[in-house]
């Protein structure tokens, strides 16, 4: 994922026209970017058992609504706890867009990777935080504007279309899963297309600061999340993988829209839409860069302590069961039927 969206970006950087000489060049490494990751999305969504689909909707639930709710505690802090109502010039209206928004191309390739299926199937649920309405929200603008209910449908339809494949046929389900993990290089390239390392010397250390304070603030919150969510539910100890809630902590790209969006409803804030815009765009590149390697970190650590995608996918599909019990630290949190046994090992 990391190495196509860098050699994007450095395309789109210092030589943008190779990318723009038109035909099947243009459309597939330029602006390919939404045909891609929705075809990433029906394989996803193909290959998630209706057993998951539950835990799936529940586990995008807690990350969309702890993303957040950081966005908007941090937001009000600096509007209302500063004294120019900025720190040190970083606004509050990219404060919010930029913390509220999830980058979801990024969160499917990740937790494809590393996550579980419960992680990608939550995409699902977290494309409501896709653009400029929870910010709305928060700004107290909702009244402005519709419930974009058509565009949410538009854009986990996708993904519904796999599920029902995927669960209807298992011949639909084996054909669309090397789908994937073949996509992922050319979608991370075309999102790279779209970042130009500039954006950093447009807004300088206010952006990167953003980008850290995203990082930091709505990487905690769902990480804590995601593990306060196993907690509460008692899933046993070897399942409680949060690899979903770091890959929440990049920006989104289409958050470099939400001022524009906000500004044409609000004419008031039309006098800092170009510098909120620049500081979220550099917090995109920052974050893009930083969040997977994070992703990593997390998984390698959860590793360490026995945490395992597989052991979650294992127990949602009934493969692996729960104690009756409270487990304690010293004694076993996961036994094995001996029937299924041989098949979590397969898997």
């Amino acid at each position: 994922m990391v190495v196509p969206l860098f050699l994007g970006a450095m395309i789109n950087t210092f030589s943008p026209g190779i990318l723009e000489i038109g035909s099947f060049t243009t459309a597939l490494f330029k602006e390919g970017t939404t045909v891609l990751i929705a075809l990433f999305f029906i394989s996803v969504g193909s290959q998630i058992n209706f057993k998951t689909a539950l835990p799936s909707i529940e586990k995008g639930a807690v990350l969309m609504l702890s993303k957040f709710g950081v966005a908007v505690a941090v937001g009000l802090c600096v509007a209302f706890l500063t004294p120019d109502g900025n720190l040190w010039g970083l606004l509050p209206l990219a404060v919010i867009a930029a913390m509220s928004n999830s980058s979801g191309s990024l969160f499917v390739a990740l937790t494809s990777q590393f996550g579980s299926k419960t992680d990608k199937g939550s995409i699902s649920v977290l494309s409501v935080n896709d653009g400029p309405f929870l910010t709305m929200i928060a700004l107290g603008a909702a009244g402005l504007a519709d419930f974009p209910l058509m565009t949410l449908l538009a854009a986990i339809f996708p993904m519904i279309l796999g599920f029902l494949l995927g669960n209807l046929s298992e011949i639909a389900r084996n054909f669309l899963a090397p789908g994937e993990k073949l996509i992922i290089p050319f979608a991370g390239f075309a999102i790279g297309a779209g970042i130009d390392f500039g954006e950093l010397l447009r807004s300088g250390l206010i952006g990167v600061l953003l980008g850290l304070m995203t990082l930091v603030f709505s990487g905690t919150a769902t990480i804590l999340a995601v593990y306060l969510w196993h907690r509460i539910r008692r899933h046993p100890k070897s399942t409680r993988n949060v690899v979903a809630g770091a890959a929440e902590s990049a920006v989104a790209g289409n958050a470099i829209a939400t001022p524009a969006a906000i500004a044409a409803i609000d004419p008031a804030l039309q006098a800092i839409q170009a510098e909120a815009t620049a500081q979220i765009a550099t917090a995109v590149v920052v974050t893009t860069f930083i969040t997977p390697f994070l992703v990593a970190y997390v998984a390698r650590k959860q590793k360490k302590f026995g945490v395992a995608p597989a052991a979650e996918d294992a127990l949602f599909e009934g493969k692996l069961e729960k104690q009756s019990e409270p487990a304690t630290e010293d004694s076993p949190t996961t036994h094995l039927s001996p029937d299924r046994e041989l098949a979590v090992e397969r898997d």
